[in-house]
């Protein structure tokens, strides 16, 4: 396929150019036709595969081929990179070798770019992205907020918590009420285990400082030390993780945009060298990134590629500057590494091909046909799936579900404290009605009702023989 290329530095006449034009949509309606590709090896858009190539691009390719119903041949660039001018005007990399003919179509992480669009012409975006950074996990810390300590347990831990110390509390109460050991005489004596008591005695279990008086009875003293054992668990577990997060925070930077990462001195951080990130910081008027530019050329922190990029920010106290969708497959293949929240300079990746190429409008069409089909993000999801597990770095809150065993623990004491209160009651009962000759039911029920609701015994007694 012959292409049309315009003389360097001069515009072509509109004639010929749309002569040109229409001739090369005949040329490509009239048959499938085999187009030479120049890409880049870069995971996941080109990797080898053997004697073949496979990746996010490699599919791309493919679906387009099959789409509009043409063929193609890859070849991998020569000088190995994206496409820079230099200083004599020359262009080097993928778009290079497009200005010059060797290649018909550049498919690769193609940036958009004003001097890119001026060389050649560029297809609609098939990804989206910006610029971001990537560094370590253990180098960077979240920002401490006011209620920090309480993320130390999860929501349900919380409830968990509350509901047993609710619990407990009530059944203290009921424990102290039914129990003859604790309220032997209930139509005389004053019972000191009121509701109000019976949550202050279990704060102050709670927090090891106690609050008299205590329980006299087995029931109450099975539910009390239940309790006891049940928070010196639950503070031993608070106290684990708030030592792991007060020793984290110390060891870690807050580092969460590129202000921050240009205002400290002990990471440094650099991007690929006569890339497009490199000409964003380049030719932005922000002082945050003219300071991020120049310290990056003082410094001469620039990486040849985004292997060695990431190579770096692994090994050291190094933060990477590129692209976000390659710096998030980095984060799911090297699980230490994390990337910043802050996307900068938006941007997306194109197909590259000469000016005035008719191509370009065939494979815009193609390109959002795959991606109103939903294609586009499924090749994504399959080259992005990350297989990194949740570990390392800083702890995760814990949950009720770690201390499931001690919430058992509790609800069984608790409720073997109610059985034996019960079955204390139970026994002065039958003493009492065997003494009185009488029904043990009736006296058990005179009791309860004395006991919860400060009825008079004996006149409940007379009023059943009536």
């Amino acid at each position: 396929m012959t292409l049309f290329k315009p003389a360097a530095g001069k515009m072509a006449p509109l004639g010929l150019m749309m002569f040109s034009s229409v001739l090369l949509a005949g040329v490509w309606a009239a048959g499938p036709k085999t187009l030479k590709v120049t890409s880049i090896m870069e995971e996941p858009y080109a990797m080898s595969k053997g004697s073949e190539l496979e990746g996010f691009c490699i599919d791309l390719l493919s679906a387009l081929s099959k789409k509009l119903d043409f063929q193609y041949k890859i070849q991998l660039v020569k000088d190995g990179r994206y496409g820079a001018i230099d200083d004599r005007g020359q262009w080097s990399g993928m778009i290079g070798e497009v200005i010059r003919g060797e290649a018909d179509i550049a498919v690769a992480p193609l940036t958009v770019t004003a001097k890119r669009e001026m060389t050649v012409d560029m297809s609609k975006p098939f990804m989206q992205t910006g610029l971001s950074f990537i560094l370590r996990k253990d180098l960077l810390s979240e920002d401490s907020q006011f209620l920090s300590l309480f993320n130390l347990f999860s929501t349900d831990m919380w409830i968990g918590v509350l509901v047993a110390y609710l619990l407990t509390s009530v059944c203290i109460f009921l424990v102290a009420r039914i129990s003859p050991c604790e309220w032997e005489q209930a139509e005389k004596e004053q019972n000191s285990f009121t509701l109000s008591h019976s949550f202050w005695y279990t704060v102050g279990a709670l927090t090891l400082q106690g609050a008299g008086p205590h329980p006299r009875g087995l029931s109450g003293r099975v539910i009390t030390s239940i309790w006891w054992l049940f928070s010196l668990v639950l503070l031993a577990s608070f106290f684990a993780s708030l030592s792991s997060w007060l020793h984290s925070e110390s060891q870690q930077l807050s580092i969460k945009s590129f202000e921050d990462l240009a205002n400290q001195n002990v990471i440094e951080y650099g991007t690929i060298k006569d890339s497009s990130s490199m000409s964003f910081f380049k030719n932005s008027n922000n002082p945050t990134h003219r300071q991020i530019y120049e310290h990056m050329h003082k410094a001469q922190s620039y990486s040849l590629n985004a292997v060695e990029g990431f190579h770096k920010a692994q090994k050291g106290n190094y933060a990477f500057i590129g692209e976000s969708v390659s710096l998030d497959l980095a984060a799911a293949k090297y699980c230490n590494l994390t990337r910043a929240p802050e996307i900068i300079g938006m941007r997306g990746y194109s197909i590259a091909a000469p000016l005035g190429s008719p191509l370009i409008k065939n494979l815009s069409v193609g390109i959002l046909s795959l991606s109103e089909s939903g294609e586009l993000d499924y090749l994504r999801s399959k080259w992005w799936a990350s297989s990194c597990v949740a570990r390392g770095g800083k702890s995760a809150p814990l949950k009720a579900s770690s201390l499931k065993g001690i919430f058992l623990f509790l609800a069984l004491g608790l409720g073997l404290g109610l059985f034996i209160a019960l079955m204390e009651l139970a026994t002065k009962s039958r003493s009492v009605a065997k003494s009185q000759q009488k029904s043990c039911c009736s006296v058990l029920s005179a009791e309860l009702s004395q006991r919860f609701r400060g009825g008079d015994v004996t006149s409940a007694e007379e009023k059943s023989k009536a």
